[in-house]
């Protein structure tokens, strides 16, 4: 009876103390979700003024609406980042524009009323800076006249066409007897050489500045086959001005005509034929035309009642 007794106590003690330990769970637990909800509660008041200023910092829709309008309307002139990054992008040194990239052009011909000769082939043919030659054209006659000349080569630049190489040797003949001993220095050029020729001259004077003593090519007597500059004796002064003040130059002022020949650029007439006064630059015209030319102290533009061409143009 005593031990039942006993039993009893110790499982109503057990009891008693589940119930107790159940109880401060359930307290616990309580206490820890108050907590947490509290926390919880506080947070929010805490984030609350930052979403107010969130707000008040961040434009509304309709701002932002009103702003694309004064964009669209010019009111607001920024350009987007991607275009100030491609202009950046033109203007960075190392890259060169499509202008620096372009060859440069030669100058254009002041006078656009060159014609081209329709009889290359005749003798007195008027060739100068308003009438050009052909650009295939080339002499079929060609010969080397048998002169003395200031270099031993028998390149183009000693040739002449047949009726000019034959009075060329009767003439240097005639001047030899006379004490007079001429020497050849340049006679024809084809086409190509006069366009290298001229470059050259262009390049290192400058393009205008070439005109008033070379020619542009087709515009070149040399190409005719009818022209030759001289030089005197032992080839003194080739194509020089101090050419002028010697007796080979005088003796040919006197007496080129007779054999067909004139003096082309003459001094005084750099308005009419378009070069400076040359004396060491003959032409071959034939006698007829070379007397009529030289009696009247004339050129060959006078002669044919050309245009007159002004030097340099």
């Amino acid at each position: 009876m005593k031990k039942r007794l006993v039993s009893g106590v110790a499982f109503a003690l057990s009891l008693a103390l589940f119930a107790g330990c159940s109880n401060d769970d359930q307290t616990q637990k309580d206490n820890t979700s108050h907590k947490t909800e509290k926390h919880e509660h506080e947070a929010h008041k805490k984030n609350e003024p930052t979403k107010k200023n969130e707000d008040k910092n961040t434009p509304s829709d309709e701002n932002k609406k009103n702003g694309e309008n004064k964009n669209n309307n010019g009111n607001v002139s920024q350009d987007p980042e991607p275009k100030k990054d491609q202009d950046k992008k033109k203007n960075e040194p190392g890259e060169p524009s499509q202008d620096q990239n372009k060859k440069p052009k030669p100058p254009a011909q002041k006078d656009d009323s060159v014609s081209v000769v329709a009889h290359p082939e005749s003798i007195p043919v008027l060739v100068n800076k308003r009438s050009k030659l052909p650009e295939n054209y080339k002499p079929a006659d060609l010969v080397y006249p048998d002169v003395p000349f200031i270099f031993s080569e028998k390149t183009e630049k000693r040739m002449m066409r047949k009726a000019a190489a034959d009075a060329l040797e009767t003439m240097f003949a005639a001047a030899e007897k006379e004490g007079i001993h001429l020497t050849g220095v340049s006679a024809y050029r084809s086409h190509a050489t006069q366009t290298t020729l001229f470059n050259n001259y262009a390049k290192r004077d400058g393009y205008e500045k070439a005109r008033t003593y070379s020619a542009l090519p087709g515009t070149s007597e040399h190409e005719t086959g009818l022209a030759i500059d001289v030089a005197g004796d032992g080839g003194k002064c080739p194509a020089q001005d101090c050419f002028g003040g010697t007796q080979e130059s005088k003796w040919l002022a006197k007496h080129v005509s007779e054999f067909g020949f004139i003096i082309r650029y003459p001094e005084g007439k750099d308005s009419i034929t378009g070069y400076k006064y040359e004396p060491w630059h003959i032409r071959f015209v034939g006698k007829s035309v070379a007397q009529k030319i030289m009696g009247k102290g004339e050129t060959l533009e006078e002669y044919f009642n050309a245009v007159p061409v002004s030097n340099g143009k």
